[in-house]
């Protein structure tokens, strides 16, 4: 079962109590962007992921849920951001963000400062406008 579904938890107030401040003061920037690209209000996802849209997925695997299109948390040691790479042409943009690193669904970003927030709005945009994945249809 997945445990990262949609609460009831304010995303303001969550935003709120993430330290240290020089985070809070990013996430407060990123929610913003964000919002503005997607053209909706975030929710949170679990305990700690702030998401905007959501989409189905189904892997060959028969594994399946929900999961927001983007994702964003406001980590102490960095940002991560979920769905930014999981389509072509969000993985060939990537390169242009600035400095970041890859884990299996998400990338990190140590300093927003340090990145692109255009790409980074970019980036956002193409992984909102996709749809459900299922690798089970063929």
């Amino acid at each position: 079962m997945n445990k990262t579904v949609p609460t009831e938890v304010p995303v303001e107030a969550f935003v709120a109590a993430v330290e240290p401040a020089r985070r809070r003061e990013e996430a407060v920037r990123v929610v913003a962007l964000l919002t503005e690209v997607t053209g909706v209000e975030p929710v949170m996802w679990g305990p700690s992921i702030i998401g905007w849209g959501a989409m189905h997925y189904r892997y060959a695997t028969g594994r399946e849920g929900d999961m927001p299109k983007v994702g964003f948390s406001p980590r102490k040691a960095q940002l991560t951001f979920y769905g930014l790479k999981d389509t072509p042409e969000g993985a060939g943009l990537l390169p242009s963000l600035g400095p970041s690193t890859e884990g299996a669904g998400c990338v990190y970003v140590k300093r927003l400062d340090a990145i692109d927030l255009d790409v980074l709005g970019d980036l956002a945009e193409i992984a909102f406008a996709r749809g459900d994945f299922d690798a089970t249809a063929g």
